[in-house]
């Protein structure tokens, strides 16, 4: 045998069980280390997933409101909002922006509310509190919050009782995991999609709704 067999010899992989190994109990330790601490949420995981949930619900309710259709309307029919929101409808803006997040297409729904936001809607401004939140953005939330908590700019009386009841609609839907509002339907996630396509330029914002989407709006809040 030369010395190179020697070698090998001694590097070779015994391929005999050990005597009392027990394979299962092997795989559970791996199963437990990889579940360990590491993969649990952390409390910010945890928040930001709360958030993202309430955002969610908080915009179903808000566009099952009877009168969002109209809204929506009186948007479609304004100057392009990227060019002049001096006329904007503010409910309406928050409207749509609810109706993008809820189709997937949330660096529009941002612009949206930050549009409503900064007219003076305090309910924007929330659900920008939510959307920064679920993000893990701390600061941007924080911004947010502050816009819905203090007179900042001029707002209606009515915006006070409108969020706490955004507050009481979405905690008891997450504690219940009841529905109190219906999602949007193919035929609005299309309409989204039809706008979110025929975008001009390179804008990624998708632009105002035109009445084509008011008009599905308007069957979907009938039914």
């Amino acid at each position: 045998m030369t010395a190179i067999d020697d070698v090998l010899a001694d590097a070779r992989i015994p391929t005999t069980r050990r005597e009392g190994f027990d394979v299962g109990a092997a795989l559970r330790r791996l199963a437990a280390d990889a579940a360990g601490p590491a993969a649990r949420p952390t409390a910010d995981m945890v928040r930001a997933a709360q958030a993202g949930q309430r955002l969610s619900v908080v915009c179903r309710w808000i566009l099952n409101r009877p009168d969002a259709a109209d809204h929506v309307d009186c948007l479609a029919q304004e100057p392009d909002a990227l060019q002049d929101d001096r006329h904007l409808d503010v409910d309406g803006a928050l409207i749509f922006a609810c109706l993008l997040h809820l189709t997937d297409h949330r660096e529009s729904a941002q612009f949206w509310w930050q549009l409503a936001a900064g007219a003076g809607h305090r309910a924007a401004a929330y659900c920008l509190h939510l959307h920064h939140l679920a993000l893990g953005e701390t600061r941007e939330a924080c911004h947010w919050l502050h816009e819905v908590t203090d007179d900042v700019l001029d707002s209606d009386a009515p915006d006070s009782t409108f969020l706490a009841t955004l507050e009481a609609v979405a905690k008891y839907v997450r504690k219940s995991g009841a529905s109190l509002a219906s999602a949007p339907t193919g035929g609005l996630e299309m309409e989204i999609d039809r706008l979110a396509t025929t975008k001009a330029d390179s804008c990624i914002i998708v632009r105002r709704p035109d009445q084509r989407l008011a008009d599905r709006l308007h069957d979907f809040t009938r039914r």
